[in-house]
């Protein structure tokens, strides 16, 4: 099972569009899952019309119209991997400790917030992914996503994908 992770895409403030790439994912992926901060509803209405399945939350930047359609913590059972979605996990310093503690039944955690892309494991085993940005790199040195693999039960090839500059 292929996994499209996303976060913080902030359209149309941020930028017009998701980029071409991105978007190019999409049918590839069996599960597409965006950690908050859509700002726009018609990401959200694009995201649902193509993806075969949809998991996505809220984040602080979204307005009553998707907190209407979207939870702030979602999850999900993959084949017995316990994934979760969330937008914000507070500052880094802590964070693993901090997840451990508020989802000690996750196999995997997807969070955004801070644009800064993140891969670690706790001392508990939960594994933490920030796909980071597509549209808004802010202090990176790029728009990046994230692409997984569920295979029985367990969580592979997690690759971070750079995007090139936006013309």
């Amino acid at each position: 099972m292929r996994l499209l992770l996303m976060s913080d895409t902030h359209l149309p403030k941020r930028a017009k569009e998701l980029p071409a790439r991105l978007l190019d994912e999409l049918p590839r992926a069996d599960v597409v899952i965006h950690a908050g901060d859509w700002v726009d509803t018609a990401t959200l209405d694009l995201l649902e019309s193509r993806s075969h399945r949809f998991i996505g939350v809220y984040g602080n930047n979204d307005g009553p119209e998707l907190r209407a359609r979207l939870p702030e913590i979602a999850r999900a059972d993959f084949d017995g991997l316990r994934l979760g979605v969330v937008h914000e996990t507070g500052v880094a310093q802590g964070r693993e400790r901090r997840c451990a503690e508020r989802f000690p039944d996750l196999d995997v955690l997807v969070f955004g917030h801070s644009h800064i892309p993140w891969d670690t494991t706790t001392a508990t085993g939960l594994r933490l992914l920030n796909p980071g940005s597509p549209t808004d790199r802010r202090r990176q040195p790029h728009c990046t996503y994230m692409t997984a693999t569920v295979t029985d039960g367990g969580l592979d090839d997690v690759e971070l994908h750079r995007l090139p500059p936006r013309a």
